[in-house]
């Protein structure tokens, strides 16, 4: 049965109603007799924002309000920035769609009076924020000398206060950035050889309620395939890893020639031990690349890692 309305749940976020107008405006080019609606709301992650992330737990942090939604039959489908989306779904939702990714490199953006500097020439004791363990372990990894801080609050937010000094840089995601037309305030894209981006970061997943036919038809069409293979990848990894999206993981992917190359990387929060590894096989079979590349990182040490990683950030659970 064909579609007559399509009603999208989405964060109110800036950057969160940017990504989700964007895919309504597709679907309503590649669809125009469906009637698109968006149905905004704040979620648990959006509200909380005097505590770091990794305190408050990571399990749908910013998505549960949004598939509550869809499990109420009060939406067809739900946007997300698919680095927050869990690897784990509730019972009844999938993972319908990948979108065409951005670059999904971090990104350095620094106040005007640092603006000679680049990363690796920040001077000691610079202050660098960042909400994610994952940038956390990886850059006391290479630079021990900068001072990190927490940061909260939408990129709007964390500009403003670092324009106000009140951190030397930040770290942010090179897509959001983009994506709210913050581009000229990239100041540099951190190579990976520094700092794996996210699981799924750079990408947009759009999640919906299984046996769906209809609505999967029509949401195919904002599939692209290398993306979603990529993903797959990656997700299968941080799933097999039991680990969340606060959590110091890091991966970075490529598909050539119908191969996938995955690469991997877990972290102490002091960035003093960091595992690093990669595996490649048929683009065809993307999960059981990232499995066997989450297995090589636990033979390597990476359970134990992780760990007492939980027992720091989370005591008692």
């Amino acid at each position: 049965m064909a579609l007559d309305q399509l009603r999208i749940a989405s964060r109110r976020s800036q950057l969160a109603m940017v990504q989700t107008n964007w895919v309504k405006e597709e679907l309503a080019k590649a669809h125009p007799d469906i009637a698109i609606s968006i149905e905004a709301m704040a979620t648990q992650g959006d509200k909380i924002l005097d505590v770091a992330l990794a305190k408050i737990g990571d399990k749908g942090l910013f998505t549960k309000e949004l598939e509550a939604q869809m499990l109420l039959g009060q939406a067809e489908i739900a946007v997300h920035s698919l680095k927050d989306l869990p690897t784990n779904l509730p019972d009844g939702l999938i993972l319908g769609c990948i979108t065409k990714r951005e670059d999904p490199a971090d990104a350095l953006v620094v106040n005007t009076k640092n603006a000679e500097y680049k990363l690796e020439t920040l001077p000691a004791g610079s202050v660098v924020g960042t909400s994610s363990l994952r940038r956390l372990a990886q850059l006391r990894h290479t630079y021990p000398n900068l001072v990190f801080k927490d940061v909260r609050g939408n990129v709007l937010t964390r500009l403003e206060k670092l324009d106000a000094e009140q951190y030397d840089c930040l770290i942010l995601a090179a897509a959001g950035l983009t994506r709210l037309g913050f581009a000229n305030r990239i100041h540099q894209i951190i190579p990976s050889s520094v700092s794996l981006h996210a699981v799924g970061q750079g990408a947009l997943g759009i999640e919906c309620v299984d046996g769906s036919p209809d609505v999967l038809e029509t949401i195919k069409c904002l599939e692209d395939k290398p993306t979603s293979q990529r993903c797959l990848a990656e997700r299968a990894f941080l799933r097999e890893l039991e680990g969340g999206c606060q959590v110091p993981i890091g991966v970075n992917s490529e598909v050539k020639d119908n191969q996938l190359s995955l690469i991997g990387m877990v972290a102490s929060l002091d960035g003093k031990r960091l595992i690093r590894d990669t595996a490649n096989g048929s683009a065809n079979s993307p999960e059981s690349i990232g499995i066997e590349l989450a297995n090589s990182l636990k033979n390597q040490g990476a359970e134990e890692i992780l760990h007492e990683i939980f027992k720091e950030v989370r005591p008692g659970s």
